[in-house]
């Protein structure tokens, strides 16, 4: 018959080997699939720029101001410039794009919706910024080493969709891809091929006769 302390110290010994096991077994991957749970999430932030306008659109001053901001912002490509003006004038709207397309960025019909009223005189130009990350990478929560169910780890991804999106020039392709211009790649590549085909060649006049020796 065994003795009482030697099955006490097993059934400690067998409780603690469970209560292991059972801990390995929270920390286990769920996601029986190939696709990443953590995705690239776009945010998007408005800064604002109040101008006073006149009749004659902006006046050199207010040009200088908005030219300084657009310096400060780092106004770049997947950058959107929009203008909130109430009396739609055309003269401060061809003011306002011109200081844009110093930085290759064209002024877009209709402004988001912001904080505050623009007062009489005033137009506000609308500065609409997109950003990429990847929340929760890089996630290392699932440490066991056992995985029955052969799932991707939490972390599965994570590299990848995160270089994605701190190298993506602009944001907003995440969301929506670019608009077509109508003429495919193979259109462009069939250019420059049909060119070099049809290019005569150079030995077709026959060659050009040289003379050697001096006078």
């Amino acid at each position: 018959m065994m003795p009482i302390a030697t099955h006490g110290k097993l059934a400690g010994a067998l409780a603690l080997s469970l209560g292991l096991a059972l801990g390995g077994c929270g920390g286990m991957p769920t996601n029986q699939s190939l696709y990443s749970t953590k995705q690239p999430v776009v945010e998007r932030s408005n800064f604002v720029f109040d101008v006073q306008t006149g009749q004659g659109g902006l006046e050199i001053s207010e040009q200088q101001r908005l030219a300084n901001w657009f310096e400060a912002m780092e106004l770049g490509y997947g950058d959107r410039v929009s203008i909130d003006d109430p009396m739609a004038s055309k003269v401060t709207r061809d003011a306002v794009a011109q200081l844009a397309g110093r930085h290759g960025i064209l002024v877009e019909e209709g402004a988001p919706v912001t904080s505050g009223h623009v007062l009489p005189g005033q137009a506000r130009v609308v500065l609409t910024r997109s950003t990429a990350s990847v929340p929760g990478c890089p996630d290392w929560s699932a440490k066991s080493d056992m995985n029955y169910t052969n799932a991707t780890y939490p972390g599965y991804g994570c590299a990848v969709n995160s270089n994605l999106a701190a190298m993506v020039a602009n944001p907003q392709d995440l969301l929506e891809g670019q608009r077509g211009t109508g003429e495919t790649v193979i259109m462009s590549s069939n250019k420059a091929i049909s060119t070099y085909r049809e290019r005569a060649p150079s030995g077709k006049d026959g060659l050009a006769e040289s003379e050697t020796g001096g006078k």
